[in-house]
């Protein structure tokens, strides 16, 4: 039997290390393009049996470091992209083999992206997991939701600060596991330790209050926001850790998860923060005002303030970048509404105040 000469295994052997990255991708969107029209197939398997080994995994390993990996992988790799570009130009490395490593890294990170956390984009919308029956479109049903968030905010308005962010941690993750079931949610889904942004300073002026990496499976969030939204936030960004990409779904857990807590300070995160979202869209209505008159002005003290708070942190030029880039990078992942999904959840708090309160109180 004839040998292969070394010198062909050795070539193929390059060849199949150089190309394995840009195969995996393929495979990858192969895989996006059928998850895009087959949506329960993805939740049967990947969002329902694979996505909660990985976050099991991942989260269990990166919840003993107490900063974020993810922040330090990403400057790692800007500073290692830039020394070798600057050894290009002294002519220490070669062009081309510069140009494959920064291609095969894209290459991996898209890959590892989608197979760690994004399949769940194309998962069906909660609507269709919870089995919702679709209200009426009329501002009936909004007027009815924006009078009562605007009544429980006011009952359940307190203020704290940040030395409660330890308790009111362990109240929301208290508050996910008894309320799991209500929203489809595979608890415990793994760990959830939340972690400080080591760039928060930067992302406040860009308007980035938290973030989830599913790189390493955790959650971020600014450290400078404010007390009275800390458990909203940090609610929103466990919702992504359970696999819900959608930001209008993961404001909506967030406001049942926080408005169902036991504890006040919770709640009133919860109500405030949705509230807000209500106010703006019932900015356009003729009775705006009106609306405004029964909120108690210790709660439209605290709004006034959380507004300049916030404004004297941005920086606008940069906040309208990042709006575009998540815009893109939204509207990329079949997020039609791009950046506008986030208000969404004024629609989806309607749909659940119909669902679980209003069929209720008619039956």
């Amino acid at each position: 039997m004839a040998k292969v000469p070394k010198i062909k295994l050795l070539n193929i052997k390059k060849i199949i290390l150089a190309a394995w990255p840009f195969l995996l991708a393929v495979l990858v969107y192969m895989g996006i393009r059928i998850a895009i029209h087959h949506s329960t197939l993805v939740e049967s398997i990947y969002s329902e049996r694979i996505y909660p080994i990985l976050a099991a995994t991942f989260s269990f390993l990166s919840h003993f470091i107490p900063f974020s990996l993810w922040d330090i992988f990403w400057v790692s790799a800007i500073l290692a992209i830039i020394a070798a570009l600057i050894l290009v130009i002294l002519k220490k490395i070669n062009f081309g083999l510069y140009l494959l490593r920064v291609l095969q890294l894209v290459a991996l990170l898209y890959s590892f992206f989608y197979i760690s956390w994004g399949y769940n984009y194309f998962r069906p919308n909660i609507e269709k997991r919870l089995k919702w029956e679709t209200p009426p479109a009329d501002e009936k049903s909004f007027r009815s939701v924006l009078d009562t968030l605007i009544d429980e905010t006011n009952k359940n308005y307190t203020s704290f600060t940040s030395v409660d962010y330890p308790e009111l941690n362990k109240l929301v993750e208290e508050s996910y596991r008894r309320n799991a079931h209500e929203l489809d949610i595979s608890y415990p889904n793994g760990t959830r330790r939340p972690k400080t942004m080591i760039f928060s300073s930067f992302f406040a002026k860009v308007g980035v209050s938290g973030y989830f990496g599913p790189f390493f499976n955790e959650i971020h969030l600014n450290s400078y926001n404010l007390p009275m939204d800390y458990p909203f936030v940090l609610a929103h960004e466990k919702a992504h850790q359970f696999g819900f990409t959608s930001e209008s779904e993961a404001n909506l857990v967030a406001f049942v998860i926080c408005t169902k807590s036991e504890d006040q300070r919770v709640r009133y995160s919860g109500f405030q923060s949705l509230l807000l979202y209500f106010l703006r869209d019932a900015s356009r209505m003729k009775d705006y005002k009106n609306f405004i008159s029964k909120i108690d002005t210790v709660v439209i003290k605290d709004f006034h303030m959380r507004q300049k708070y916030y404004q004297a942190l941005e920086n606008k030029s940069l906040s309208r970048v990042q709006t575009k880039a998540n815009d893109i990078y939204l509207k990329a992942n079949k997020i039609d509404k791009g950046v506008k999904n986030y208000n969404q959840v004024v629609s989806l708090v309607t749909d659940w105040y119909y669902n679980t309160v209003m069929k209720k109180a008619k039956n």
